[in-house]
């Protein structure tokens, strides 16, 4: 597992990282989610030994990434950025010296093998790693982090220059990682982490502003549970049908077209009413097209969150500044 207290880096009177704690657990997938320039790229840089803190504690499988570095990075695969690729060496050259200077016993062309196999790269494993494609050189940086078989691994922006297909891919080869390894993928692109991740850390400006689940922090930020109703029916009739619901606290209609209607059915938290919307609409004699639950996504709770904290420091700031003295007072007259 992986644990992260008070983590801060500053330099010179800028600070880069701010204070950050959080944990991931054996087997989990964590995913640090920030805006460019929110401090996740510093972050992993230190967890992985690259750069040391200013502040604070970070451990890698039980191992101090600060007193024990050899041991925290024996156990730890770490997909930079940028992936570190050697252009004259190819794909099979470069993993099998990775393979050597990480030390991995046995047999290291069975191990290389298995790894381009893995990462879908064993048709590129005689081309020179400078001539690879970003999306080829990304998987093979992937393959380097997952040479040694390490506990942890820490990857910073993993489908950067992916297509379409190859991002599927390897969000279901992160995902296969999953309880064998403890994996903290950093990101900005927030599908991502929808899609792969358990739990989910926030980070904007250096801070942290959210740790848990996703499913968690749409609970509560909405605070109720939304759910999405179409049914063909006079619109007003379905409405009023659905509003009489137990546990229904407001229907809003999103769209009409003929007569078909769409609603966003508001339920009291804790309160499933999904069984009594649908034999509501039943009774009315109406067509059920579709019901199912809404869910913020994680765009809609990382803005609402970050605009949350910058409107409490733009609090603190006018809060801190001098009053101007009111019209007709000696200070405005002295002026």
């Amino acid at each position: 597992m992986i644990e992260v207290q008070n983590l801060s880096k500053k330099y010179g009177p800028f600070t880069a990282v701010d204070d950050v704690s959080f944990k991931a657990e054996s087997g989990e997938i964590l995913g640090f989610l920030g805006p460019n320039g929110a401090g996740k790229t510093t972050t992993m840089r230190i967890i992985t030994g690259y750069m040391p803190a200013s502040e604070g504690k970070a451990t890698v499988a039980g191992f101090d990434v600060f007193d024990q570095p050899l041991e925290a990075k024996r156990r730890t695969g770490y997909l930079p950025e940028t992936p570190p690729l050697y252009p004259d060496m190819t794909v099979r050259e470069y993993l099998r010296f990775v393979a050597k200077i990480k030390g991995v016993r046995g047999s290291i062309d069975t191990r290389v093998e298995g790894v381009m196999r893995k990462t879908w790269i064993a048709d590129m494993a005689n081309r020179h790693c400078g001539k690879l494609s970003k999306g080829y050189r990304q998987r093979v940086g992937l393959a380097q982090a997952l040479i040694h078989e390490p506990e942890v691994l820490v990857l910073d922006e993993p489908t950067a220059g992916l297509d379409p297909k190859q991002i599927i891919e390897t969000r279901q080869l992160i995902r296969e990682l999953a309880g064998t390894h403890t994996i903290v993928l950093s990101t900005h692109i927030l599908p991502e982490v929808a899609q792969t991740c358990q739990k989910v850390v926030i980070i904007n400006k250096g801070k942290v502003v959210a740790i848990d689940t996703p499913d968690a922090l749409t609970e509560r930020l909405r605070g109720a549970v939304t759910m999405f109703v179409q049914a063909q029916g006079p619109a007003e009739d379905v409405q009023r049908a659905l509003q009489s619901v137990h546990g229904v606290v407001r229907v809003n209609t999103s769209d009409t077209r003929g007569d078909v209607s769409s609603f966003d059915v508001d339920s009291e938290k804790g309160a499933d009413v999904r069984r009594d919307v649908a034999a509501a609409v039943v009774r009315g004699g109406w067509g059920l097209l579709e019901l199912r639950p809404m869910r913020m996504s994680l765009e809609d709770i990382f803005l609402s969150l970050t605009t949350e904290e910058l409107a409490t420091e733009d609090a603190h700031m006018e809060a801190a500044l001098p009053s101007e003295p009111a019209a007709g007072s000696e200070g405005g007259a002295n002026a």
